[in-house]
């Protein structure tokens, strides 16, 4: 993946934070850590789905295929994984949050527990 195509796939924390306080309701929080990785830190109103369990589970997201998806990992690595296989099934609005959880911890919401 080239520099230029990994900026547009990912969005920087703030950037989300400036759209979901416009109340851009197109925007779905997809989740793609495992269960006992999102019980310890979440975003609030963020859609589940591990990245182990996409294959199975992409027909819930099918609701979704015209919405800006921003995926959300611990680092911002699985995300990008994720985004490009989203996007190669028609999810173009697909996106990585850039530094995951823990860069949201740090900048935007201390509230979330790092880990």
């Amino acid at each position: 993946m080239s520099d230029e195509q990994r900026g547009d796939w990912e969005i920087e924390p703030q950037f989300l934070v400036d759209l979901l306080d416009q109340g851009d309701e197109g925007i779905v929080l997809l989740d793609c850590r495992e269960r006992e990785e999102y019980e310890i830190a979440r975003i609030d109103g963020s859609l589940l789905i591990p990245m182990s369990e996409l294959q199975g589970r992409v027909a819930e997201l099918e609701p979704y295929a015209d919405a800006e998806i921003t995926v959300v990992c611990h680092l911002g690595v699985r995300s990008l994984q994720v985004v490009q296989w989203l996007r190669q099934r028609g999810f173009a609005g697909s996106r990585s949050l850039r530094g995951g959880i823990d860069r949201w911890s740090r900048e935007i919401d201390s509230s979330v527990p790092t880990y």
